[in-house]
């Protein structure tokens, strides 16, 4: 639990890093490394590793100040990298040099992160994943291939999960990797989207060799290694804005304000049910994170994404109701470059409506969040699973 000291700590440190870095003024990378370096970037970090070993819930009061003062949200620019790799980095890295070499530049965005783990045959059923990973002296060689990689094609590191023992059950043979993707043998192809962009990838493994020291867990631990990252993803997918009305219902506010000439009474009606839940969900994400220790998130992390990622949905629908036929006007349809920084890759009101069909499958379905929830959290019984304990090579697979 936090303490009054800890609190007032973070606040110092915050307003001295505005002090000595005006995120109006100075480069992003030089902000957020100041912003590392004095242990904001993740508080409930060891020190030295981006952190002050204090309650994770005092993020936000680091968070409330520097954002406050016009600082950039990290996980906006490295969604991966901040949401899912560095915690996993954090609690799984053989050494703390190495975890070190990986945080900060991750931290200042120098070095964008993917997460490799969906694949043609392995979707919601993450552990049938088919994805080889072979020893060969002090390395392995990866062969196989991922899809729906999200930044693949801008990103320096990869999370990747491998089979590195098709002989046993699914969920033990899994080892989990870092992996360079600059690297010989690993090529990324772009899968464009029917918003234009071309975020998610498919990424394929060649004879791709990762040294045994970029291992994160122990060998066929992978599957416990890839729950930290999955944990701590839906969690970062499921968070509001720390502000009152920040986030998605941010947008459909500012439409309302700007195009009056729409407005009417049932419409008015919905938006305001659309706040309140919106309210709800970025107060309930509040008390998760002010009564949180050290540690990761647990199971609960997936009523977030679950909430979060259809509030989502019906307030973008909300928003092309409104627009009513000027919804189905998409003008941006070019084929976006998102190498292109000048670009805004939320795009027009009618490009986000497109976008946020994607949110209740990425990070896991909702079917799957309800399974979570229900077994893990409700402590239901769980789903029949034909193939519990059947050797993974014995698994029938269309």
């Amino acid at each position: 639990m936090s303490t009054a000291a800890d609190s007032e700590r973070v606040a110092d440190l915050a307003r001295q890093v505005l002090a000595d870095h005006d995120p109006k003024s100075v480069p992003i990378p030089d902000y957020l490394g100041a912003c590392y370096d004095a242990g904001l970037a993740w508080v409930h970090f060891p020190e030295g590793q981006g952190g002050l070993g204090v309650s994770r819930g005092l993020q936000a009061v680091a968070d409330g100040i520097l954002q406050g003062a016009g600082g950039p949200v990290p996980l906006s620019l490295n969604p991966m990298g901040y949401g899912m790799a560095a915690p996993t980095i954090r609690e799984h890295a053989q050494s703390d040099d190495l975890k070190k070499s990986w945080l900060r530049p991750l931290a200042t965005t120098e070095d964008i992160w993917c997460q490799l783990f969906s694949e043609p045959g392995a979707g919601s059923d993450l552990a049938g994943l088919a994805t080889s990973a072979v020893v060969d002296g002090d390395d392995w060689v990866i062969n196989g291939q991922k899809v729906w990689t999200s930044l693949a094609h801008r990103a320096r590191w990869g999370l990747l999960l491998a089979r590195s023992n098709p002989d046993v059950p699914k969920h033990k043979g899994l080892t989990y990797f870092v992996v360079d993707m600059h690297g010989p043998g690993v090529e990324t192809r772009p899968l464009r989207q029917l918003t234009g962009q071309a975020e998610f990838n498919e990424v394929y493994f060649t004879d791709a060799r990762i040294p045994d020291a970029h291992r994160l867990g122990a060998v066929g631990n992978g599957w416990g290694v890839a729950m930290t990252t999955l944990m701590n993803e839906r969690s970062a997918l499921g968070g509001s804005g720390s502000r009152r009305g920040a986030g998605t219902i941010s947008d459909a506010v500012a439409l309302w304000a700007a195009r009056p000439e729409l407005r009417t009474p049932v419409l008015r009606d919905q938006l305001t049910q659309l706040w309140l839940r919106s309210e709800a969900q970025r107060l309930t994400a509040e008390r998760s994170r002010a009564t949180a220790g050290v540690g990761g998130p647990g199971p609960e992390g997936s009523i977030g994404k679950l909430v979060g990622a259809e509030l989502n949905q019906h307030i973008y629908q909300w928003c092309m109701d409104l627009l009513g036929p000027e919804g189905i006007l998409y003008h941006n349809y070019n084929l976006l470059d998102e190498r292109d920084s000048e670009a805004d890759w939320r795009g027009p009101v009618q490009q986000r409506f497109l976008r946020s069909r994607a949110n209740t499958i990425e990070g896991g379905t909702s079917d799957v969040m309800r399974n979570i929830l229900g077994e893990r959290v409700l402590g239901l019984p769980g789903d029949l699973r034909a193939d519990a304990g059947m050797p993974w090579k014995e698994i029938p697979r269309g």
